[in-house]
């Protein structure tokens, strides 16, 4: 079936339909993963996202039932140049169409993504529309047009927990406690859940923490009162300034205990330092940005996924220090604190999918909470 993509600046592109029909909206953006397409539709950071693929050829090992980082597909919808029609791998429970029909995903294929690609990196990441029922160039124009946006938008709140729980393994979001005996966690963690992938709460416990997951609108109160070791501010999607709320709460988490700040979650403490934020022309997405700590040169190459930056310049209101910049762009991927416990990354060290050369800073983490406690 005929498919077509509208972005808000007029141009079209043209594909096919793969799996189910139908029509969506969101920003229209890109990710140069070769691999890991299932940890992306999943991971809540792409809600409001409609997600270009730039390796030509997506879904040849399947999907399976370990390789989630939350409850299910986040993305608005999913666009690739070919979607293999073929499974092979010994991981496999299930093909990419069946997965796309079983969570309504809408996906197109047979697009020029190196064009699309091109085309974004020259403009920005804009406002679209896929469509294969409404195949009118100008209908579809209009709706882009009309579409909110992300900008200011609160799409943590659609990807949130609804309420507390613990994290104690794989499968659903476990809420009951489990056997006396069977956990003896020396640090507890709480988790602020803007959205929090799943290998970020595993790597936690892997660690030998208790990990308590909360709503993004919890108190800080409420929070302080678990007697945390730590806290962790995840990932998440959208505009950071969309979520004032949180940056309320995290404010009053300074200096109580070690805080550690993922993707989102160091927008939302650059914010809550009385800085601002900005939103990048294209985003960071993919699996092999190259990022340089600032104290011993050392180059990482990491996982991301994100829309806004910190305008380091803009924070008067804290002492703060930049650890991590990205090599392609200058743009400021590491914030820590100089007098409290606090710091914060721009880029994703837990992967899903992606190298784990950034899988110190959670040791740097937990060596922070042993110090501290």
């Amino acid at each position: 079936m005929k498919a077509l993509i509208a972005l808000e600046d007029g141009t079209l592109f043209e594909g096919k339909g793969f799996g189910i029909e139908g029509e969506k909206a969101g920003e229209i953006v890109f990710n140069t993963s070769m691999t890991g397409y299932q940890e992306i539709m999943t991971d809540p950071s792409y809600k409001g996202q409609i997600v270009t693929m730039t390796y030509p050829l997506i879904g040849n090992y399947g999907v399976n039932n370990e390789d989630v980082e939350s409850g299910g597909p986040k993305v608005e919808g999913f666009i690739a140049r070919e979607f293999s029609k073929i499974t092979s791998n010994f991981r496999a429970t299930g093909d990419l169409l069946g997965y796309f029909t079983e969570h309504n995903i809408l996906a197109i294929e047979e697009v020029d993504t190196r064009a699309l690609t091109r085309h974004l990196r020259l403009r920005g990441a804009m406002k679209g529309i896929i469509s294969t029922g409404d195949l009118d160039p100008e209908s579809l124009l209009r709706k882009a047009r009309q579409w909110q946006g992300i900008v200011g938008v609160d799409l943590v709140k659609e990807v949130t927990c609804k309420e507390t729980y613990q994290w104690v393994g794989e499968g659903s979001e476990l809420r009951e406690n489990p056997e006396p005996g069977t956990r003896n966690p020396e640090l507890k963690v709480v988790v602020m859940d803007f959205g929090v992938k799943r290998n970020i709460l595993r790597i936690l416990a892997n660690m030998g923490c208790d990990v308590i997951v909360v709503p993004a609108y919890e108190k800080a109160e409420n929070i302080l009162a678990m007697k945390p070791d730590g806290i962790l501010l995840s990932n998440g999607p959208g505009d950071p300034e969309g979520v004032p709320y949180a940056i309320d709460e995290i404010r009053k988490l300074f200096g109580k205990v070690p805080i550690f700040g993922i993707c989102l979650g160091q927008q939302l403490l650059g914010l809550a330092y009385g800085g601002k934020t900005y939103k990048l022309k294209f985003g960071h997405r993919g699996a092999n940005q190259p990022i340089q700590e600032t104290a011993t040169g050392k180059v990482f190459i990491t996982s991301e996924n994100h829309g806004f930056a910190v305008d380091f310049g803009s924070i008067t209101e804290h002492p703060v220090r930049v650890t991590h910049v990205n090599l392609n762009d200058k743009t400021i991927e590491g914030i820590e604190h100089e007098q409290l416990p606090i710091f914060s990354v721009q880029f994703h060290p837990e992967a899903s999918p992606g190298p784990h050369d950034s899988y110190g800073l959670f040791e740097k983490f937990r060596n922070m909470m042993k110090d501290f406690k």
